[in-house]
């Protein structure tokens, strides 16, 4: 089984401070236990963080309960949604309250190994600006698996944004896009996953076993799922309407070259074996329904190349993103971290 990375460690004296954004809904207690474990592997490093608590509009008493953690520890930061948005608007509330020199997301499941969160900061230490770990294995059901694996295998191919095998939910992106997704990305009908993939910055990819979920039942429900779905081929991709177009101008070709055998076959035609005198109207009404039919489809098409274009300026991403200058504050030097799969 493929697991994880080998890291070749150098010099590494700067300790940027790492915000971990938590997704809290109906948590319980499980953000306290979360932040103690966390709070025990990072003082072992040596890693700085704060622990960004966002909460998706729990009615349960969870958010109390997280208020109550950030009285008693001066690295937490604890907010609440006006209500239940979804965890992905939840991200990029995170980011907005976010302050580390570097950011991560986890989830209150625990499905990701925190020992990950590690691997992770020490490539960001190398220079790496974006992480992104991918589920090598997944505990899900089949037909969830299957789902899934089919979903991004047709993402992949229709969409300008690529997703890793499996798909990924969580990232670890340096400060510098923190600043530009808070800035410049409207956070609309879209994910952070997908937003950070769109800016580039050499992503890479590191392998995990995904955790079962401590949850009983999974909150991520179909209705869920399906919106995602769409939020993401329609935020991402324009092969629906490039295909509309393409489907417009391929039939209206057919249906001229329709209109000109017609008209062939109805004056110049062997009667005997087309019988279209035998119908009176059959040639005008085949020619004006073929006619028609193609120009509507290519009017429809032609409509929705502006529309398309309309829409990308009212999302009003970045044409580009320059990057910022390599200093030699804490990350300038050459980036040497090999990344290798290891089979147990």
């Amino acid at each position: 089984m493929n697991r994880f990375v080998t890291l070749l460690k150098g010099s590494m004296q700067y300790k940027g401070t790492l915000s971990i954004i938590i997704l809290s809904y109906f948590s319980g207690d499980r953000i306290s236990k979360a932040y103690y474990r966390l709070k025990e592997l990072f003082s072992r490093e040596g890693i700085p963080f704060e622990l960004v608590i966002v909460d998706d509009g729990s009615t349960d008493g969870t958010f109390d309960k997280n208020n109550a953690l950030a009285e008693k520890e001066d690295n937490i930061i604890s907010r609440q949604l006006s209500r239940n948005y979804t965890s992905h608007y939840s991200a990029f509330a995170g980011l907005s309250i976010a302050s580390g020199d570097c950011c991560t997301m986890i989830s209150d499941d625990e499905q990701e190994p925190y020992e990950l969160l590690v691997q992770m900061y020490h490539l960001w230490q190398k220079g790496h600006k974006v992480i992104i770990p991918y589920r090598d294995s997944r505990t899900d059901p089949f037909i969830s698996k299957t789902f899934a694996g089919s979903f991004y295998k047709l993402f992949n191919y229709i969409s300008e944004v690529k997703y890793p095998y499996g798909g990924a939910d969580t990232w670890f992106i340096d400060r510098e896009l923190v600043d530009i997704i808070n800035d410049r990305i409207r956070p609309k009908q879209t994910t952070t996953i997908t937003e950070i993939l769109r800016l580039g910055f050499s992503p890479v990819y590191i392998p995990y076993e995904r955790q079962k979920s401590i949850n009983k039942k999974s909150r991520w429900t179909m209705k869920k799922k399906i919106k995602l779905a769409k939020d993401l081929i329609f935020s991402s991709s324009s092969w629906p309407i490039h295909f509309i177009t393409n489907l417009g101008l391929t039939l209206s070709l057919l249906s001229f070259v329709l209109v000109l055998f017609f008209v062939y076959i109805r004056f110049f035609g062997n009667d005997e074996f087309w019988h279209v005198r035998d119908f009176p109207g059959w040639t005008s009404t085949v020619v004006i329904i073929s006619f028609f039919s193609g120009l509507i489809l290519l009017s429809l098409g032609v409509i929705a190349e502006y529309i398309w274009r309309i829409f990308e300026e009212v999302k009003d991403r970045p044409g580009y993103i320059l990057k910022k200058a390599v200093t030699n504050k804490h990350q300038g030097s050459t980036p040497n971290t090999t990344i290798e799969n290891a089979d147990n």
